[in-house]
């Protein structure tokens, strides 16, 4: 026999526990706008962080302008100038697109800060060595350039994992965002493997031929893949935006959609032309 206030229970009848309380809603909308306020200043962070690196990018452009020298080459003022827009661009498109994507704000706010970082170690990586007169990646000729070459080597792996990371989060659970945008995303951060696979297999066959002997023959064989590595790199930007500004129009649903399937074919087209590019010159 169990007694349960003031009454008796018949044996073998189990009394169930009260559950604890449920936190009140104050308490739970608090801590829901404490993460909400992390991941937005998380967001600064990367928007400013992009914004200076774009910055970079464009004055060092201004630098080439007043001091000339070779727009191409291992050693010139076109890498600070293109990594930095290039670095700067993505990170906000990142920024930007990520917060479409259906996964734990405290898992985005790290996965964003990290790239940050590691956007801006990459490019002042090469915008140091730019100033130093000396190739950034590739070089082993000391110990201090060797030091910064397998540094970017690790950021690159670095921006991998992270990027491919936002990439699975996106096919794992479909996108919030408007008509059109889903497909957008998940097509940009498949286009932008593309870009992550490329990048790897310039560095591997750089170092390959570095350790070799083959210097000259190193920076020669990143050309047939810069094409491509660099087309595919934006489509995480371009694709959504086309979905963004397609859905301030009045179009239906559905229109909306097939210009965004449309947008996907043509970048895709552009991506193959590059990919055959690429084949054609190795």
């Amino acid at each position: 026999m169990q007694r349960r206030s003031g009454s008796r229970v018949p044996a073998g009848i189990a009394v169930t526990a009260p559950a604890p309380p449920a936190a009140p809603l104050p308490v739970r909308a608090a801590a829901a706008r404490s993460r909400w306020s992390t991941a937005r200043a998380a967001e600064r962070f990367c928007h400013a962080t992009g914004i200076a690196l774009t910055l970079s990018g464009l004055a060092h452009l201004v630098v080439f302008a007043v001091d000339g020298g070779p727009w191409d080459g291992p050693v010139s003022w076109r890498k600070p100038v293109t990594f930095g827009l290039s670095f700067g661009l993505t990170l906000m498109a990142v920024t930007w697109v990520t917060s479409y994507l259906r996964m734990g704000a405290r898992l985005r706010t790290v996965l964003l800060v990290v790239f940050a970082a590691d956007c801006v170690l990459e490019v002042g990586g090469i915008t140091l060595q730019a100033w130093r007169r000396v190739p950034s990646h590739l070089n082993m000729e000391t110990a201090f350039d060797t030091g910064v070459s397998m540094t970017l080597a690790v950021g690159g792996g670095v921006l991998v994992v992270v990027l491919t990371a936002f990439a699975l989060a996106s096919f794992r659970r479909r996108p919030d965002g408007p008509s059109g945008m889903p497909l957008a995303l998940r097509s940009g951060f498949a286009i932008l493997l593309v870009a992550l696979l490329s990048g790897a297999a310039m560095i591997a066959r750089g170092v390959v031929l570095t350790r070799t002997g083959h210097q000259t023959a190193a920076y020669d064989s990143t050309a047939p893949l810069k094409p491509l590595h660099g087309v595919s790199l934006h489509a995480v930007l371009v694709l959504p935006a086309v979905a963004w500004l397609l859905s301030r129009t009045s179009w239906s649903d559905l229109t909306r959609r097939r210009l965004v399937l449309a947008a996907v074919a043509c970048y895709g087209t552009a991506v193959a032309a590059a990919g055959g590019w690429a084949l054609l010159g190795l």
